[in-house]
């Protein structure tokens, strides 16, 4: 009973946090001030299509809200455009606040309800649409929880195996029927007690603090030597538990399922693809992972939301390494085709005579070396999901011609066959061309353009947002140095102006590979300027004249430096020798940081 409680109490608390209004919301809105006019209003609700303003004070403090519906009214009955906003009527209005569920925002008569902080300013508006999105998405969560317990529950009673799954505290959560009979504990006296109580010379709870798989050692159980494993359940990065497996005649197919269905995060480093390869084939991205603070990617961010959740054709622009891909991944995940397959092709890596079969399929026969029963298309791959065209502008002229056919009407045909089949995928095309300067030059079709282009989406250049490299720096280290199974490591001050400062012809793309390379080369777990020197093949080709932006990266180094030496610190118990040693600097260096930030 115990057991249960607790679970229900997570999963309540799950849900709480899953629902909340933060997670699900359309972050800064356009507002209207309270010194604008209702003609202004009028413009501001035209240009960013939407129904509804909230109204600000000079503290951004939300005071009211005016809709198309008021707004129409006022203008009808007489008001001038140019009357200020101040003495419009804004009482009788509702808000929602970030930590607020959207079940509580649902209840609500309206569409759309501003979103507030604890300081009363509107940092959000959130739609009766996301509210839908938020509640859907939790219930295939809810189904998705069922199907695997249910899973896990007939693995455990079919299994011949003695198998027990524990807690991080030891305790066991799961005593299937074959460990039971062995052992001579019933199910229900094994649930809810330490498994040392349970199981003779155990070492079970000792791998969920040790993190450490066990396979095939010796435990002697009720006078025998038996076979056992011992593997640790990871979740989000921590070991949330372990299972231990009584082998008797060897390992069967449980052991094979479980090996398939858990990932052990504890691999060989040396197996794995760089970074910036597991980031490009991602397909469980979101607009959390896109990581940047500034104006130019929150005003992205909200674009893209408001883009997810239309049927419209959309084009995204930007350089090489923008970032292009995971706007789109975003996209497809917000938008109503996220149960559906993300399918994406690379328009410029297909041979031209291969490109109409890869995107439109083929029947069997349809030409020499077609294989047997043909062969499904991209169009057909994507039915129910979203296609993303990258490179768009790489396409040939006579594949630009079909397939401005194939948008225009919806449907598609195979390479040898006869019927057509409809077209029920999101298209997003993407481009770091100018596809206007091609159209000039005759390059790519103007109708397609336009086509495409009903939604566009221009990313911009990591030198156009660089008050981001320190945030983009600090994620991608954590990211990193979780990946490779090292201590996590930080940059000095002045290593972060330098990369600040730095020109980034490759965008965010080059500036991951750097961090990979400096998160793996250097053996400390500072890295500064000499290591910048170092592990760049190139200096900065042009250096931008910004001080409060350098100034604001290296306050933020600066006071991870301190953070850093603080736990080391506490770690080794205050012992200088252990810390300069741990931290992989002189003592005499460790003495002068000490000083510096008068430790």
């Amino acid at each position: 009973m115990f057991i249960e409680d607790r679970s229900k109490t997570r999963e309540k608390l799950e849900r709480e946090e899953f629902l909340k209004v933060r997670y699900w919301m359309s972050p800064d809105p356009p507002c209207i001030s309270l010194g604008e006019t209702l003609g202004q209003a009028g413009e501001k609700m035209n240009r960013y299509q939407v129904s509804s303003l909230p109204v600000i004070d000079d503290h951004k403090k939300l005071v009211g809200i005016v809709s198309m519906k008021k707004l129409f009214s006022y203008l009808l009955k007489g008001q001038d455009r140019d009357i200020n906003i101040h003495p419009v009527p804004t009482r009788n209005f509702a808000y929602v606040r970030l930590d607020d569920s959207i079940l509580y925002a649902a209840s609500f008569p309206y569409e759309e309800l501003p979103v507030v902080d604890e300081n009363d300013c509107v940092v959000g508006m959130i739609h009766t649409r996301e509210m839908m999105d938020g509640y859907k998405k939790w219930i295939h969560r809810l189904e998705q929880q069922e199907n695997a317990t249910e899973v896990l529950k007939v693995i455990l009673e079919r299994a011949y195996e003695g198998i027990a799954v524990v807690d991080q505290y030891g305790v066991v959560q799961e005593f299937n029927e074959a460990y039971s009979q062995f052992v001579g504990v019933k199910r229900e006296d094994a649930i809810g007690r330490h498994v040392t109580e349970v199981i003779e010379n155990t070492n079970l709870h000792q791998t969920v603090k040790t993190a450490t798989p066990e396979r095939g050692v010796v435990q002697r159980i009720n006078g025998q030597d038996m076979i056992v494993h011992r593997i640790p359940l990871w979740q989000d990065g921590k070991v949330i538990g372990a299972i231990g497996m009584l082998i008797f005649e060897g390992v069967t197919e449980v052991y094979k399922i479980y090996q398939s269905l858990q990932k052990n995060q504890h691999e060989n480093s040396n197996n794995r693809p760089p970074f910036v390869e597991q980031l490009k084939n991602d397909r469980h991205v979101t607009l959390d992972d896109i990581v940047g603070e500034s104006r130019e990617i929150k005003e992205i961010k909200r674009l893209t939301r408001r883009a997810a959740r239309t049927m419209a054709t959309t084009l995204i622009t930007g350089e090489s390494g923008t970032g292009k891909e995971m706007v789109a991944k975003s996209m497809h995940v917000l938008s109503p085709f996220a149960e559906g397959p993300f399918i994406s092709v690379n328009c410029g890596a297909i041979p031209e005579s291969l490109f109409e079969s890869e995107l439109f399929g083929y029947e069997e026969g349809a030409f020499t070396g077609a294989k047997k029963g043909g062969k499904l298309g991209k169009f057909e791959l994507a039915q129910y999901g979203t296609l993303f065209l990258d490179e768009i502008g790489e396409l040939p002229l006579v594949m630009q011609t079909k397939l401005l056919r194939v948008l225009q009407e919806k449907e598609a045909e195979r390479i040898g066959g006869n019927k057509k089949y409809p077209i029920r995928a999101r298209i997003i095309a993407a481009t770091n061309r100018n596809l206007k300067k091609c159209i000039q030059e005759g390059s790519f079709r103007e109708d397609l353009y336009y086509r495409l282009n009903i939604i566009e989406i221009p990313l911009p250049s990591l030198k156009e947002r660089k008050t981001d490299i320190p945030l983009l720096l600090n994620e991608y280290t954590k990211k990193i140095c979780k990946q490779y199974q090292i201590e996590e490591k930080i940059y000095t001050p002045e290593a972060i102006g330098m990369l600040v400062q730095r020109d980034w012809p490759g965008n965010i793309r080059e500036l991951v590979n750097v961090i990979e390379r400096l998160v793996t080369l250097v053996e400390q777990s500072v890295i500064d300027i000499t290591h910048i020197h170092t592990y760049l093949e190139e200096q900065p080709k042009s250096i931008t004249k910004e001080p409060s932006l350098i100034e604001e990266a290296k306050d933020m180094g600066r006071k991870r430096e301190r953070d850093l030496i603080i736990d080391t610190l506490r770690q080794v118990g205050g012992n200088k020798k252990k810390a300069a040693e741990r931290l992989g600097i002189h003592r005499t260096t460790l003495y002068q940081k000490l000083k510096k930030f008068q430790l």
